[in-house]
């Protein structure tokens, strides 16, 4: 025995692909904006705009300086393409266990644990 035919008028069947896909574009929006905002990350910054980072020598401290101005005494620039520019980059991380010493060589820090 065939099963019997509904038949719904065509503005029925519109109106439901409608809330189908609506809800199907709410549901991505959803997703893009939850996992969207997982990828974006506040980094905070070394330093200042119109500063940059140096390096204590012989420890791990740091310190920012004008682009207009030398470090002061004590403190040396970090050695090209190894400047730390944001908090718990991966130049930060690594000069948490070394510095350089009174003739601008990388060592291990004395104060590193």
């Amino acid at each position: 025995m065939a099963t019997p035919r509904i038949n719904r008028p065509a503005s029925a069947l519109r109106s439901g692909r409608v809330r189908v896909v609506a809800a199907a574009l709410v549901s991505a929006a959803a997703v893009g904006v939850l996992t969207g905002c997982a990828g974006l990350e506040y980094k905070e910054a070394i330093c200042s705009h119109g500063e940059y980072p140096a390096l204590a020598v012989g420890g791990t401290g740091s310190a920012c300086f004008s682009d207009k101005e030398e470090p002061s005494a004590g403190y040396v620039r970090y050695p090209t393409g190894k400047v730390p520019k944001q908090v718990d980059d991966k130049w930060d991380v690594y000069w948490n266990t070394h510095t350089l010493d009174k003739d601008g060589k990388i060592i291990t820090a004395p104060d590193a644990s």
